[in-house]
């Protein structure tokens, strides 16, 4: 077989020689390319006669998957796979596997840190010191003795809420499926109305699908509290960016931190959480860290070598 790594995943070539070792030893034939593409031909060049493509985050639209008639697996190292042409690989048979729980730690990390940072004022605190200012006007806040709203209690959801409950935070959460889990450590589920209107800070942790697309809309935004913050380290889609960088400029909520956007950054000039007041924006960064990026590299390849044996695991089509 010929298998196709068509993106760099965040570790030394050393390390991904050294993991696709076994796989020329077994005879089959092994591609890497080191540079991120999004260009279609160049995706369609490098996917040529490939049994088995690893991508990452890089989308790889149905125009690839139909042009790649050797095509079988599609290894995603990443957890969602909505930047996949899922509906090609569905008519082909391609079976899709993914990465999941690779970045479970380092989102629920950056989705507190982003919390810390807008409750103390550090993005404005940094900028004043090299202006030569002072404390004045940076009184912040603290974790403790707020209510944090978890949206989607699956693995990051329920690291994140451990780690807020660890600050001292009254943990509330809603979700698709209660989790004995979460019941046990004393975070009460409630329906998103009442979550998104009692919580000093929501997290978001749902992936993005039909079901979820818009779902923090205008009307939920409307029923946050004044002081309450807002932090997105899930999908851009699931917020209504608009209505949200609407209620930021009129100071009806108190701030956002911004992980994910319509698209993959660099972000339009035109997007508005680029000119909303109090926001913490990052490049989709959640889920890069040194650790995460070496979970995901070992996952992929173990995902292929299951492939390969015929027992494929992780599969999310096929």
């Amino acid at each position: 077989m010929k298998i196709g790594l068509l993106e760099p995943l965040g570790v030394s070539r050393e390390r991904i020689e050294e993991l696709a070792g076994p796989v020329r030893s077994a005879g089959h034939t092994f591609v890497y390319y080191d540079q991120k593409t999004t260009d279609i031909q160049e995706l369609k060049r490098r996917s040529q006669g490939c049994d088995v493509v690893m991508i990452a985050n890089n989308p790889y639209p149905a125009e690839v998957i139909d042009a790649s008639e050797q095509l079988k697996m599609l290894n995603v190292a990443f957890t969602g796979i909505d930047h996949v042409g899922l509906e090609a690989c569905r008519k082909r048979g391609v079976i899709v596997c993914n990465a999941a729980n690779y970045s479970n730690q380092a989102v629920a990390e950056l989705a507190i840190g982003m919390t810390i940072a807008l409750l103390r004022k550090m993005t404005q605190a940094d900028a004043g010191v090299r202006r030569g200012g002072t404390s004045a006007g940076l009184m912040g806040g603290e974790i403790a003795g707020r209510t944090v709203g978890i949206v989607g209690t699956g693995r990051i959801g329920m690291i994140t809420a451990k780690l807020f409950k660890a600050f001292g935070a009254e943990v509330i959460a809603h979700s698709r499926t209660e989790r004995q889990e979460a019941i046990s450590l004393g975070i009460r589920y409630v329906p998103l109305d009442t979550l998104m209107g009692c919580s000093d800070i929501v997290s978001l942790h749902m992936p993005s699908n039909a079901s979820t697309k818009g779902m923090i809309d205008r009307r939920m935004i409307r029923l946050m509290k004044p002081r309450a913050l807002l932090i997105n380290c899930a999908r851009g889609p699931i917020v209504d960016a608009q209505a949200l960088a609407d209620a930021l400029n009129e100071g009806r909520i108190a701030g956002a931190g911004i992980d994910v956007f319509g698209c993959e950054p660099p972000i339009p000039d035109d997007d508005p959480l680029l000119h909303a007041k109090n926001t913490l924006l990052t490049p989709h960064i959640a889920f890069l860290s040194e650790e995460s990026m070496m979970r995901r590299a070992e996952i992929v390849f173990r995902n292929l070598y299951a492939y390969l044996d015929g027992k494929p695991e992780n599969v999310c089509e096929g």
